[in-house]
């Protein structure tokens, strides 16, 4: 038997609604993170996973210290392992909805199933909208990049072409010539480079190319270059983009809440405090669906925090509970 006592298949699930402490909407890096931290606790705690990661294409995850160069795959069946190995359930599925009871929350899954939590934390990630030019999302996550962090090292040296959006689009070229010296930047639909931001890439040896880019030219499996509208094709080995990163979730939207823009216009996100609690009482996040620039390590680490500030919530609620009943006792013995 499970620590929690919560070793539940998907099947059961299906037949009958199950009682959680906390129900985890996310299976990536937060969602596991936070899922292990309670199980830990000996809480009984739900994962639902819609196993549709935002860095599947990738071919690993880096920076994360121990498990660099790990593939996204590898590093959820291991996080998926551990949480269970304590007790934690996995769910594979779709949340459709949720809503408020007096117990805490109920959430719908696709199929018809239901599951009941007294507190949730929603890890669902986001999705990255990239711009409009053919090609660009059959190579995302391969030689279509978008942090050089993530993915610098990877093509260094390479033939590098900066795809122009939005006003970052000059730091973003200066950023990526840190890993390769062939730099060209594209200015596409990006505004008008300042005097001064054209010396400082013309000081660092980037190339600017006016004009929209149409499409991603590819070669056999990589690409080749980029194609202007006039027909002229830029030879490229990798393109680096600036995604518009929009985090949306069916659970947070029926309870209330709402995503914001980023600071920098980098995409939306649904706001919280600094352990991932929100303004609606009992639910938190965590990762990418409240912090846009999160990367693997750092969505785990908000995982973790999450994790444990649920648990203290829920020893606050045990206690207050054990109270109340404990002088609702007293006073029954004490009716003649």
């Amino acid at each position: 038997m499970p620590p929690n006592g919560h070793g539940a298949t998907v099947e059961r699930m299906e037949k009958r609604m199950e009682q959680f402490d906390v129900i985890v909407i996310g299976g990536g890096a937060a969602g596991l993170s936070g899922a292990l931290t309670l199980a830990r606790a000996r809480r009984a705690v739900a994962v639902v996973d819609a196993g549709e990661p935002r860095n599947a294409p990738a071919a690993g995850v880096h920076n994360y210290l121990t498990r660099d160069g790990m593939s996204p795959a590898a590093l959820v069946a291991q996080g998926r392992a551990e949480v269970t190995r304590y007790g934690g359930t996995i769910l594979d599925g779709v949340v459709r909805g949720a809503r408020r009871t007096s117990d805490g929350f109920e959430i719908d899954l696709d199929g018809g199933g239901r599951l009941a939590g007294r507190r949730l934390l929603v890890a669902s990630g986001l999705v990255d909208e990239l711009p409009d030019v053919a090609g660009l999302r059959e190579r995302w996550g391969r030689d279509v990049v978008h942090c050089p962090y993530c993915h610098g090292w990877e093509v260094r040296d390479k033939a590098i072409g900066v795809l122009g959006s939005g006003a970052v689009a000059a730091d973003r070229a200066l950023l990526f010539r840190q890993w390769s010296p062939d730099v060209v930047l594209f200015t596409h639909t990006a505004a008008p480079l300042t005097p001064e931001q054209a010396e400082r890439l013309a000081a660092r040896g980037v190339r600017v190319v006016e004009g929209e880019v149409v499409a991603v030219e590819v070669d056999g499996d990589r690409v080749a270059g980029l194609r202007l509208a006039g027909g002229e094709v830029v030879a490229r080995e990798v393109v680096a983009v600036t995604s518009r990163m929009v985090a949306s979730s069916p659970v947070l939207a029926d309870l209330g809440l709402k995503p914001v823009e980023h600071p920098m216009g980098a995409g939306m996100a649904y706001p919280a405090g600094p352990t991932g609690q929100t303004d609606v009482p009992g639910v938190w996040v965590a990762g990418n669906v409240t912090d846009l620039m999160a990367q693997v390590i750092s969505a785990a680490a908000q995982g973790v925090m999450a994790g444990a500030a649920i648990n203290h919530d829920l020893v606050d609620e045990d206690a207050d509970r054990a109270v109340a009943a404990q002088l609702s006792g007293n006073h029954a013995k004490t009716i003649p």
